[in-house]
Formats: C-alpha cells, sequence, structure tokens
C-alpha cells in the first residue's frame, strides 16, 4: 500500500528513496508525485511538510535455468557532491586546481565511510561519489600551514523560492548574509545586491522589503551557479 512521507529538515528524493529501497527516479517520476515535482522542479532540494507518496513495490520476475547457479547484482545508486573552491581574489577569482584534499562524510544511519582523499581538478572542483543517506561532510582542503576546514550539511538546501533557500545559496557561494536562516533582514538584502552586481544582474530598488520582489533573473542566475550548471 501506497505511503506519504512528510519530509524533514535535511531530506532530498535521494535519501528519502534509500530509505524505502527505491531508485531515486522511481519516486521523483511517479505520477502521484507529479505535483510536488511541478512545484520543487529540484529533487535536491525540497522543503519541510512537502508531502512524498512512497508507491507501493513491484514484484520483478527473471527467467532462469534450474538446477543451476546464478547471481544477481544489487544495483548501487551513489550521489555525487561536487564543490567548487576559488581564490577569492577579486581581480582574479580563479580556480584552485589541484589542490589535496580530504573528504570525511557522516551518514543520517551512521554507516562507516571511509575517507575519501583526492585533488582539485582544472577548475578547482573537488567531484566524488558520496552515499544517498549521506548527511554532513567535511572537507579538509590543502596541508600545513595553508590547510582549510569546510563543513556542509548535505541535502538542507532548501527550495530557490524561499528565502532560506536563497541565504544558503548566497552563504555558499561566499555572500555573507549572516548565516542560514529564513529572515529577510538588512544583511541578506544587501548580499543579494552584491550578488546582482558581481553578476551585471538589476539590483533590488531602495524600498525593496517584499521576498516575492526579487525578479527571477536573480533566482535563476543564483540556482545555476549553486548547481554548477
Amino acid at each position: 500500500m501506497a505511503y506519504t512521507y512528510k519530509v524533514k529538515q535535511g531530506d532530498c528524493i535521494s535519501s528519502i528513496a534509500y530509505k524505502y529501497n527505491f531508485f531515486p527516479k522511481t519516486i521523483w517520476d511517479h505520477p502521484d508525485n507529479a505535483e510536488i515535482k511541478k512545484l520543487r522542479k529540484n529533487p535536491n532540494a525540497l522543503f519541510p511538510g512537502d508531502e512524498i507518496v512512497i508507491p507501493d513495490k513491484e514484484l520483478k520476475e527473471e527467467q532462469c535455468q534450474a538446477e543451476q547457479k546464478h547471481s544477481f547484482k544489487r544495483k548501487g545508486v551513489p550521489e555525487k557532491l561536487r564543490i567548487q573552491f576559488l581564490t577569492g581574489d577579486e581581480d582574479d577569482d580563479a580556480p584552485r586546481k589541484g589542490i589535496p584534499y580530504t573528504l570525511d562524510i557522516t551518514t543520517k544511519s551512521g554507516r562507516s565511510v571511509p575517507q575519501i582523499k583526492g585533488k582539485t581538478d582544472n577548475k578547482g572542483f573537488l567531484e566524488e561519489d558520496i552515499p544517498p543517506d549521506a548527511y554532513k561532510g567535511k572537507v579538509v582542503l590543502d596541508e600545513g600551514e595553508d590547510e582549510e576546514v569546510h563543513e556542509y550539511l548535505l541535502g538542507h538546501i532548501d527550495p530557490i523560492d524561499t528565502i532560506s533557500g536563497v541565504r544558503a545559496r548566497l552563504e555558499n557561494l561566499g555572500f555573507d548574509c549572516g548565516g542560514y536562516g529564513d529572515k529577510l533582514d538588512e544583511m541578506t538584502i544587501e548580499a543579494i545586491r552584491n550578488f546582482q552586481a558581481d553578476h551585471d544582474l538589476e539590483t533590488l530598488p531602495d524600498d525593496f522589503k517584499d521576498f516575492k520582489d526579487i525578479d527571477q533573473d536573480t533566482l535563476d542566475k543564483l540556482e545555476e551557479l549553486y548547481s554548477g550548471e
């Protein structure tokens, strides 16, 4: 019997599907989830309280010959963590390529995940497979005196059409909103204006007060840069 799951903070379609032993695509593309898919668009940016239908399991049959040994392999569904590191220079925000890193992952279920080591690519990206139920990530970038520690909450990004979603993306892109949250305060407004100025977008008017008045070009650009598309 189908079940309706209420989204909690930190959930995404991948972690929900993993919990109920489905492929993410099976749940996201299910007809009963058409409305939430239309509303949220991004399966990795759900909002607490959203409702996701978990469908019934369907029996799959395979033909095989009797009195012979057969092997069946369960498909894995790793997720991808992709983070770009830049120099942050005002005049030349160049990619930090070839920088060594270690990545530690904490899962919701508490499973042990071996530490991942690597180097950023030519565009400054860290790109690694992670478990679908990854909850936290810690990146130690560079070594010795240049070592930096970056911590991330995975699956916690809210939809782009929410204040908390805009603030989180701005924070992660280096535009200081004073931390995460759902308040449209002066610091958040200033961060939005700085983002718009950096990307030649029309800036917010002086009398701006309503989140709904942020233009779609700004939201689209913010989503594009955050997702790395």
